[in-house]
């Protein structure tokens, strides 16, 4: 489906027809019948529409009125209630008459929408509306009569916190609005709805807060959004691949979180949304690399608990970077580095071992790598016991067996808790997929290869951009008013907001300091 859309994107192949144009040019009918008619091959084999005719019991053999529906998508208690029942009354008449100012209390319909258009019918049809026609009436009126079923609003089990909203977007988006707008009570709070997908008829919405968002970064995020030409979008994670400028970064260039609240913390920094239906995951733009080690409670603990852990994160992301590969160099081609007495137990552990320290690595972070998509795939019960079970008896049969050492388990171990430490799990990735090339750089050049590698993965996150925002800023280019919130977590001041850090820092500010457009 990847490729799919790309080529969708690109103009490579021939995305599929919109097949609801085809009724783009067609009038509606005066005549029920014949609009019976066009319904029904609109949506031939499809076992679950509904076509209910209302007859005039003064004239039994004249249909007066035809309500089309969905019956997977639209709430038959609601249908009956809102359409049926006040349509079987004397309002009927007044109902033909009046059809486009039809206001009566009898019909308490939410929110109705009168066309002569087939094209806009089908579609509405299609998101959980009932469409009435009237006998000598070539107009329309559809209810919005939806009746989805939707979870609960739970904790959301990607980003848990200590101290924080327990509140997590759920895969219906009028909820995740309305969870958003709790947050943000202010009419500046803009939503621009777009439709994604000539199949799936996608509906996305772009959020901004009016007067703090850049104007630039609102308009080029429109242009990517309008520009798309696919099937469909089903998860945020396609739609991701096709607004980024980079087709293969190795760290997200956008923020994918379930939490309304750090949707509205972003908001609040003058950052832009992206909701789209039938997710939980929300994506904010734009972001730099400091994004992915920041978390939301940040904001939610004293500054000096939430600096100190800022600290850990920065000294562990180091880590999980490089700790492997560094043993790897350092027992291969610096040993003259390690005391006498450590080097003596390295290398009375790794004396049974057949491979090269390399060798060994390599294995054991795939192996980690395995034991952890393992657990991850797999229910939660049976995930923990295949964690435990590779990680403990494997592991200790493995180190018996002489095929590892003991040496390199306490390394690939310390790493893989390293990276559990990086808050956004998109980051995570990104982390882990960098080990490897830094291994073998090591293996083969010892330190100069960690050297070089570093020197690659810095030139690489200075060069990117996220909607204009250079990647590594405020460090690249460097902006002193906005390096505070990167290092540290500030303190607030009166004046600069409660949820959200200064507006120094906001990215109208970074756009300045480091010339996006």
């Amino acid at each position: 489906m990847t490729t799919r859309l790309r080529k969708g994107l690109t103009g490579n192949t021939t995305a599929f027809d919109d097949p609801v144009s085809e009724y783009a040019e067609k009038a509606l009918s005066d005549d029920i019948n014949q609009n019976k008619t066009i319904i029904e091959q609109a949506f031939q084999r499809c076992s679950d529409l509904v076509c209910r005719i209302i007859r005039n019991q003064d004239q039994v053999d004249k249909p007066k009125l035809l309500i089309a529906y969905l019956g997977t998508l639209a709430d038959e208690p609601k249908v009956r209630e809102q359409i049926v029942i006040p349509l079987s009354t004397d309002q009927r008449e007044r109902f033909a008459v009046e059809t486009e100012a039809y206001e009566d209390e009898s019909m308490p319909a939410a929110k109705k929408v009168v066309t002569s258009k087939w094209a806009e019918i089908i579609r509405l049809i299609l998101r959980g509306y009932a469409a009435v026609f009237t006998d000598g009436e070539d107009r329309a009126v559809c209810f919005a009569v939806g009746g989805m079923l939707k979870r609960s609003i739970d904790e959301p089990a990607s980003e848990p916190v200590i101290r924080g909203s327990r509140e997590g977007f759920i895969e219906r988006l009028p909820v995740n609005v309305g969870l958003l707008r709790h947050y943000i009570r202010t009419p500046r709070l803009k939503m621009e709805a777009f439709a994604i997908g000539d199949l799936t008829e996608t509906k996305v919405l772009v959020a901004y807060i009016d007067g703090l968002a850049d104007d630039s970064v609102v308009d080029q995020l429109r242009k990517k959004i309008a520009s798309i030409q696919i099937d469909g979008i089903l998860e945020t994670g396609a739609l991701e691949e096709l607004i980024v400028d980079d087709p293969f970064p190795i760290f997200p260039l956008v923020l994918a979180t379930e939490r309304p609240d750090a949707v509205a913390g972003s908001l609040l920094e003058g950052r832009v949304a992206v909701l789209v239906d039938n997710t939980p995951f929300v994506l904010v733009v734009p972001v730099t690399f400091w994004t992915g080690l920041q978390a939301s409670e940040d904001y939610n603990l004293r500054y000096p608990v939430a600096t100190f852990t800022r600290w850990i994160r920065f000294i562990f992301l180091f880590i999980a970077i490089f700790a492997p590969s560094f043993f790897v160099a350092v027992t291969s081609f610096h040993q003259e580095m390690i005391p006498t007495s450590l080097l003596l137990s390295i290398a009375s552990a790794r004396e049974p071992v057949p491979f090269p320290v390399m060798i060994e690595a390599l294995l054991m972070e795939i192996m980690f790598e395995a034991l952890r998509e393992a657990g991850v795939r797999l229910p939660k019960t049976i995930g923990q016991t295949v964690s435990i079970v590779g990680g403990l008896v494997i592991g200790q049969a493995a180190v018996q067996a002489g095929l590892i050492s003991t040496p390199i388990v306490i390394v690939v171990s310390t790493t893989g808790i390293a990276a559990l430490l990086i808050p956004r799990f998109t980051y995570a990735n990104g982390v882990r997929l960098l080990r490897f090339p830094i291994i073998l750089l090591a293996g083969s050049l010892g330190l100069y290869g960690i050297a070089l590698g570093f020197m690659g993965i810095l030139l690489y996150v200075v060069h990117l951009k996220s909607f204009g925002v250079p990647y590594f800023t405020p460090i690249a280019p460097f902006s002193l008013r906005a390096v505070k919130d990167v290092w540290t977590r500030a303190p607030r001041k009166n004046g600069r907001g409660l949820s959200a850090p200064s507006r120094e820092s906001g990215v109208k500010a970074q756009l300045q300091d480091g010339g996006g457009e």
